[in-house]
């Protein structure tokens, strides 16, 4: 078995994990529980920083280029929350001063006095879950907003913040490409800094894998309102620099550039991952999932995470499966900078998927064609060990 050896260390990123919902959404798979009664906040809060400081010894004298507090819906937390939460991090860790702080947020739970204290805390970049400002899909999607909510909240997060993300999600029941259309127009008109969107897919253990909803657009469909999007898109300034995102030339999510180009980050809270290097290992911690499981074994100081090493032959695997999502791709020194290979390795893989059409191979860069995007797991397949 081969050993690791990383000549140094890719940048690191923090991520913080909110796992409460007023509601399970039908097709959500994320860690997230429907509140049952009240989100314990300051208890939670504490079990952030514990976490935090036991995790110390993995990241000490690194330096933080990135926040993202997902969910879950992280906007049931209050500003004056995230403020405390935000300084104790300063606190205790190295937080660059340009770093990017991003906050999940859904239309339902967004008041104007949040999204004020929010932007005072210190948080820089606001992702709202729309999903559609059709109220017939937004209803069958289980989402508690509906269209005129959705707009309102926008507008009041576009007041505080000068870069925010919409998400959507088309190939819905008996959804129309004119439908999907006036989606993507009805968000270009607030004038997002970014825009994600996801086809809508049937994943295991969701109430839609046990229920699947009837009258789904066929590839063929999806495939056209994909075009579509990527061409309304583009026309108005957005750039499609990953699978499923698209921003002002700048203004990518730096976060999940950072998860994309398999760089680095500390997961703290319920369910969180963490993937971690050192010069000699690469590590992946998964945090116990459920949040009063969590609360009461950091409280009572039993162990609530598990560790993996990853392999050396699980490594290019690893890594494609991120970098091939970019539009554009990366560079072949980026490979051996993150998992320490020498691509002379996998240039036997490489070849086979360049005459298969689905990368472009350079001396300097690898990336995805539009086949090897469209058809991207018959990619990855290739990587797998």
């Amino acid at each position: 078995m081969k050993n690791i050896t990383l000549k140094q260390l890719p940048p690191l990123s923090l991520y913080i994990h909110i796992p409460w919902c007023i509601k399970k959404c039908p097709y959500c798979d994320f860690n997230s529980h429907k509140i049952d009664t009240k989100i314990p906040e300051q208890e939670y809060l504490q079990a952030l920083i514990t976490d935090l400081e036991m995790s110390l010894p993995l990241i000490w004298g690194r330096t933080i280029q990135s926040i993202f507090i997902g969910g879950g819906t992280p906007s049931l937390i209050s500003g004056q929350g995230f403020d405390y939460l935000l300084q104790q991090i300063r606190a205790r860790v190295n937080l660059s001063p340009y770093a990017e702080i991003t906050l999940e947020a859904n239309p339902s739970s967004v008041e104007s006095k949040y999204i004020n204290e929010y932007s005072s805390a210190g948080i820089n970049r606001i992702s709202l879950g729309i999903q559609s400002f059709n109220d017939i899909y937004l209803k069958l999607l289980g989402r508690v907003h509906d269209s005129i909510q959705a707009k309102q909240a926008i507008e009041v997060v576009a007041k505080h913040f000068n870069n925010f993300n919409l998400d959507l999600i088309y190939g819905l029941p008996n959804q129309t490409i004119m439908d999907v259309e006036k989606d993507i127009e009805t968000a270009i008109k607030f004038s997002p800094t970014h825009i994600s969107a996801y086809n809508l897919t049937i994943e295991p253990n969701t109430y839609f894998a046990k229920f699947p909803p009837q009258n789904l657009p066929n590839d063929d469909n999806c495939y056209e309102m994909q075009d579509n999007i990527i061409n309304m898109l583009q026309i108005n300034g957005y750039q499609r620099y990953e699978t499923s995102a698209y921003s002002k030339k700048g203004k990518e999510a730096q976060h999940n550039l950072n998860y994309w180009q398999f760089g680095d980050y500390l997961g703290i809270g319920a369910g969180a991952h963490s993937k971690l290097s050192f010069h000699d290992k690469i590590m992946r911690i998964s945090k116990t999932k459920h949040p009063n499981d969590y609360l009461t074994k950091i409280s009572k100081n039993i162990p609530f995470s598990k560790t993996h090493n990853v392999q050396y032959a699980e490594l290019p695997l690893e890594f494609m499966m991120n970098a091939l999502r970019l539009t554009n791709g990366f560079s072949t020194k980026l490979f051996t900078q993150t998992t320490g290979i020498e691509l002379g390795v996998i240039l036997p893989k490489l070849l086979t998927a360049e005459e298969h059409g689905f990368i472009t191979l350079e001396t300097s860069n690898i990336r995805p064609t539009e086949k090897g995007r469209d058809f991207l797991n018959n990619l990855l397949e290739i990587f797998i060990e």
